[in-house]
């Protein structure tokens, strides 16, 4: 139990009396710093729990050069952020690995291009040691932001071209579980394989567009059709695909949101799933999956380790021992079968 004996906040100099080692030891250990022998370290920790020590945060910042915060930015308005499980788990991932280096998660999102300037000033105000930014846009001017602010940065997915190529990324492997996706429907036998696509302007929607065409070069445009990774379009997009081509027996879905969204459609119209249609999503994000009919095949990432991977990738570039930077990370993913296909 914490020292309460005296009414005064504890100090490092109580610390150090109470390990009985001197101040610039007991403040090594209480920093992270390196040198400190077993025994001594043992000690300091004892004392500070016996105390109630909290380090003072302006303090250690001298002595480590460190904030103990990061930024993570998300390039979606605040509806998106909070109503797809996508970000939930990133998030969860990249909390979860701060927590484990003793770093505090600030978390910023970007609403529009007026946020821009607000979100760079607090970049630039010294109050974080790096950022960690996903869901970028071709146009995106957040890039450029992050790199005048003079910080560490880690991207979550490949970044649109023009971006510093020695910026480091966390991405899965789009084109390859899309590829994946597709050659599964091709291989039940369906002849009409259509494609909700997202957004064209996010790397990991044209990635997966891409794979599509791998397996399907000269497929017909009319079996081409775009959302915007949220259910509804998903929803719209698969109606305006049933209108165009009512002989599609088969729908790659480019996330597991949109394609909840297509088998609402295709239960509306009265087609049966996978009898008639066999669909497809990509992400294999358990609360997405759990409440779809019949239950999704999908191509599973590992999204929550996604976010960890940035972490740690963060982390070196602050430690700065591996003189370049680190190199970008691609995950693999997996077809996982259930009974939409």
């Amino acid at each position: 139990m914490p020292d309460q004996t005296t009414g005064s906040r504890p100090t490092l100099e109580a610390v150090a009396a109470r390990a009985g080692v001197s101040r610039a030891t007991a403040s090594r250990v209480v920093n992270g710093g390196a040198g400190v022998r077993a025994p001594l370290v043992e000690k300091v920790n004892r004392a500070v729990e016996e105390l109630g020590y909290v380090p003072n945060h302006a303090a250690r910042t001298l002595v480590t050069r460190r904030n103990g915060a990061v930024a993570v930015i998300i390039e979606e308005p605040e509806f998106r952020i909070f109503s797809d499980p996508f970000f939930e788990q990133q998030v969860r991932g990249i909390s979860r690995e701060l927590t484990a280096h003793d770093s505090q998660l600030v978390l910023l999102w970007v609403e529009g291009p007026g946020d821009h300037e607000r979100i760079a000033r607090y970049l630039g105000g010294g109050h974080v040691d790096g950022a960690l930014a996903f869901s970028l846009h071709s146009d995106d001017a957040l890039p450029a932001l992050i790199d005048r602010a003079r910080i560490p940065v880690v991207f979550g997915g490949r970044p649109a071209p023009g971006i510093d190529p020695a910026v480091p990324y966390v991405d899965c492997d789009n084109r390859g579980g899309a590829r994946e996706a597709v050659g599964h429907l091709v291989g039940l036998g369906r002849r009409a394989v259509a494609h909700i696509a997202g957004p064209r302007d996010q790397t990991s929607a044209v990635d997966r567009l891409h794979g599509y065409h791998d397996v399907l070069p000269d497929a017909d445009p009319a079996l081409l059709c775009q959302g915007s990774f949220t259910e509804d379009s998903g929803a719209r997009a698969m109606a305006e695909l049933l209108d165009r081509r009512p002989d599609v027996d088969g729908v790659f879905v480019a996330n597991d949101l949109m394609a909840t969204g297509a088998l609402r459609t295709l239960r509306e119209r009265g087609v049966r799933v996978p009898e008639d249609v066999a669909v497809v999503g990509f992400d294999d994000m358990a609360s997405v999956i759990d409440r779809t009919s019949p239950a999704l095949t999908t191509i599973r990432q590992d999204i929550e380790g996604m976010g960890r991977l940035m972490v740690k990738l963060l982390m070196r570039l602050l430690d700065g021992t591996d003189g370049a930077a680190p190199a970008s990370v691609i995950t693999p993913t997996s077809l996982v079968r259930r009974d939409s296909a």
